[in-house]
């Protein structure tokens, strides 16, 4: 909005031309996010605590998870908020990425919100049905993935799929690229879901990944600098740039109210919505085997619950002592906080990791 506004009034005076370049309108975007949470956390987390005073944790965690009993939940409201409305404020609202990464991200979290609330209703944690939650993913993903295939902003590069390490292998995919993209953007979301719980463990990840795509978008939007590293230029991506931005303005304003010991989680308001952001921007940028790196943790997080679930059903013994990992680690002996801080420390590394494939080609 601001930049539609200003930016044409550079030939008024040279100070507007400001607000062309991307880098300033994402720092303005970081810190419009990180103000409106902390202007308006506290009120929401009061709301909320008056909306379900007796607001239970999930029976499946370990039982030293008990007294968070009464912690409310639903929060990720707060970064929905935090990330859509420094978007609509800096982003240049005419690039079509844009109203696609917004409409995931108020997709998933419009999910979210409904299996929130109806475990605020039940008080038993009960939400949405698995079926249930996964057709709506699929129909907000299937809407992703169809723009993506018939992309009018990038028609020569529309069902392709960009193979990381190998600069000419560009292979395109056809029908095969929406069972893709579903599985990127819809798995990206549920894994970031699991990661989330304990306080502060899921918004670590995003921090660090959403930092990698920072960099990842502004290259892949820039023809230079693409060219350069040799990687798919993607005209319109750099300006996901500021959504990045708004991503981590938000995450970390959050992160103030959820770090240890939290006083309101994310829901899958949240997390849900912060996963099909991220999986969106990836697949759009064609970076999704940079995401599966900068977002390792999500992945291992995820892995865990699935061959937990297989090797029960098959052998009738468990993996770990509980999934998802980070509860393995829990019930090992190591405090929340310890669990927290390793698996960010694991996250940079990761991240640092994913952004080292732009030099090796």
């Amino acid at each position: 909005m601001f930049y539609l506004f200003l930016a044409p009034l550079k030939d008024v005076h040279a100070f507007f031309n400001l607000f062309r370049y991307i880098t300033l309108r994402t720092a303005f975007a970081v810190l419009t996010g990180l103000l409106i949470s902390f202007i308006v956390g506290p009120r929401l987390i009061k709301f909320l605590k008056n909306l379900q005073p007796e607001q239970s944790v999930r029976e499946d965690v370990p039982e030293r998870h008990q007294p968070k009993t009464g912690t409310p939940t639903m929060g990720g409201l707060l970064i929905i908020l935090a990330v859509v409305f420094p978007t609509l404020l800096w982003a240049d609202l005419t690039h079509p990425y844009i109203w696609l990464v917004l409409f995931a991200t108020l997709g998933f979290g419009a999910i979210g919100f409904v299996d929130d609330y109806l475990k605020i209703m039940t008080n038993r944690g009960k939400g949405m049905r698995a079926y249930q939650k996964i057709l709506a993913q699929a129909a907000v993903g299937l809407a992703i993935a169809l723009f993506l295939l018939y992309d009018p902003v990038n028609p020569d590069i529309k069902g392709h799929l960009a193979v990381p390490f190998f600069k000419r292998v560009f292979p395109y995919l056809g029908l095969w690229y929406l069972p893709f993209v579903l599985v990127v953007v819809i798995g990206t979301s549920n894994a970031v879901n699991l990661t989330d719980g304990l306080d502060g463990l899921a918004l670590g990840p995003i921090l660090v990944a959403t930092l990698a795509f920072v960099l990842f978008s502004y290259v892949a939007g820039h023809a230079r600098f693409a060219r350069y590293l040799q990687v798919t230029y993607v005209a319109g991506a750099g300006e996901l740039t500021v959504f990045c931005g708004a991503m981590l303005g938000a995450s970390l304003g959050f992160l103030w109210f959820n770090s240890y010991p939290a006083q309101v989680f994310m829901g899958d308001v949240g997390a849900l919505a912060l996963g099909g952001a991220l999986g969106t921007i990836a697949v759009v940028t064609r970076q999704e085997a940079a995401l599966v790196i900068a977002g390792g943790i999500f992945v291992l997080e995820a892995v865990s619950v699935i061959l937990q679930v297989v090797s029960f059903k098959l052998t009738g013994r468990r993996l770990f002592r509980m999934a998802p990992l980070h509860h393995h680690f829990e019930l090992m002996g190591w405090e929340e906080p310890k669990v927290v801080v390793r698996f960010f420390i694991i996250a940079v590394i990761l991240a640092l990791f994913s952004l080292s494939t732009l030099k090796i080609r």
